[in-house]
């Protein structure tokens, strides 16, 4: 199977996606994946297997970006983006009954993939999970993992570039930051007080200051257990202390 290595890089991940096509299915197939960096910069691989199914290069796909992530130090709370519900669903639910079964399904038949699956449930990451996003419907990383995907199985080695970004490094910065609190607010994680002057960019003596409910942008920043943090999406008419 072809495929493409992602380079190690020192800054952390802050979103990661992957997708998988073929045609045929079975038939050529590739697989894409992609992950962002906290300093604005996007990484791509992929690969391509000349005879698969949809199923394996969304398997393949989700398993490549994990293994790149085990070189990689990564934003508490990442979750890797797919449009794959088989892929979801047998990493966070099936997989735990197909052990117990001796790989067998629930109807007693042999478990399709068993090879990818295994491998998949070997290379579990703390902290990272995998979350659904509906294909073509206008998310930009599911919509390039696509694109790469295609380019695979269509025997394009090299998927087209993407275009620089021209929204200024502060600005990507920003956006990286956002999208990580709103992981962290959907997984309900908490972060230490160190953690969130990181995200919210203030002073730690500062936030030292404050004991109750605050808001940020579009988050409410609320005291949990140890000392430490949640953030929640805020109501339109919340307010409370700066």
């Amino acid at each position: 199977m072809a495929r493409e290595q992602v380079a190690v890089k020192q800054v952390r991940v802050v979103a990661a996606a992957c997708d998988g096509a073929c045609s045929g299915n079975p038939g050529p197939g590739g697989w894409g994946a992609l992950l962002r960096f906290e300093d604005g910069s996007v990484q791509e691989f992929g690969g391509a297997d000349a005879a698969t199914t949809n199923n394996r290069m969304e398997l393949t796909a989700a398993l490549a970006l994990l293994e790149a992530l085990k070189q990689l130090p990564y934003q508490p709370g990442l979750e890797i983006r797919t449009d794959s519900k088989y892929v979801i669903d047998g990493f966070s639910k099936w997989i735990q009954g197909w052990k117990r079964k001796g790989w067998r399904t629930a109807s007693g038949g042999p478990v399709l993939n068993r090879d990818l699956w295994e491998q998949l449930d070997g290379a579990r990451l703390d902290g990272v999970q995998l979350g659904y996003v509906k294909g073509h419907s206008g998310d930009p990383d599911n919509d390039r993992c696509d694109a790469i995907a295609v380019a695979f199985s269509k025997g394009q080695a090299q998927p087209v570039a993407v275009p620089a970004d021209p929204a200024p490094a502060g600005l990507q910065q920003l956006l990286s930051r956002l999208e990580l609190a709103d992981r962290l607010a959907t997984g309900g994680y908490a972060l230490s007080l160190v953690e969130l002057a990181q995200l919210v960019e203030l002073p730690l003596k500062q936030l030292e200051a404050k004991t109750a409910a605050w808001q940020w942008r579009d988050w409410l920043v609320q005291p949990d257990a140890d000392g430490r943090w949640r953030l929640a999406r805020a109501a339109g008419e919340w307010a409370g202390e700066g």
